[in-house]
């Protein structure tokens, strides 16, 4: 089975890779104190600490795998000089009708965050907006129901 790539900003890739150092390096050291304390307290069946140190052990290590397979299979995005079309990277002026315009950043699942303007070219918004040029007007299915944007601009 292949690997579905995971389109990340410099930025994006940067941060990542900050956090699997200090995954590794830090965290990974924290957790393995906390379960070596939690051993020493004696009888582990009804040891409420040393369950808690395996669970924050399981999470560490998961999170550590997830981060080193979206980095493995990244594809980092350049800097577009074309603002005639949406891709990925770019960043997109939209005005619901009726609405305020709002700028969003178009970028892969790993970064989306749409309380900073970051959405996924995977998500409803994001994918209707792909491969669209300024005046465009898109549709969107949404759980409140289907709402139309037009691009203002393209960055």
């Amino acid at each position: 089975m292949s690997e579905r790539v995971h389109f990340l900003t410099l930025e994006g890739r940067q941060k990542l890779e900050k956090e699997l150092e200090f995954l590794r390096t830090v965290r990974r050291a924290q957790v393995a104190a906390n379960l070596k304390a939690a051993v020493e307290g004696g009888d582990l069946t009804e040891n409420s600490g040393y369950e808690e140190s395996k669970r924050e052990q399981a999470f560490v290590e998961g999170r550590i795998r997830d981060v080193e397979a979206i980095l493995a299979t990244a594809q980092v995005l350049t800097n577009q000089s074309n603002h005639n079309q949406v891709t990925l990277g770019a960043h997109i002026t939209v005005a619901e009708e009726g609405g305020d315009p709002e700028t969003y950043q178009l970028v892969g699942r790993a970064e989306a965050d749409p309380s900073r303007g970051r959405i996924s070219n995977e998500s409803p918004l994001g994918h209707a907006l792909l491969g669209r040029q300024i005046g465009d007007k898109v549709r969107v299915n949404t759980p409140g129901g289907v709402v139309c944007f037009e691009i203002i601009s393209i960055k």
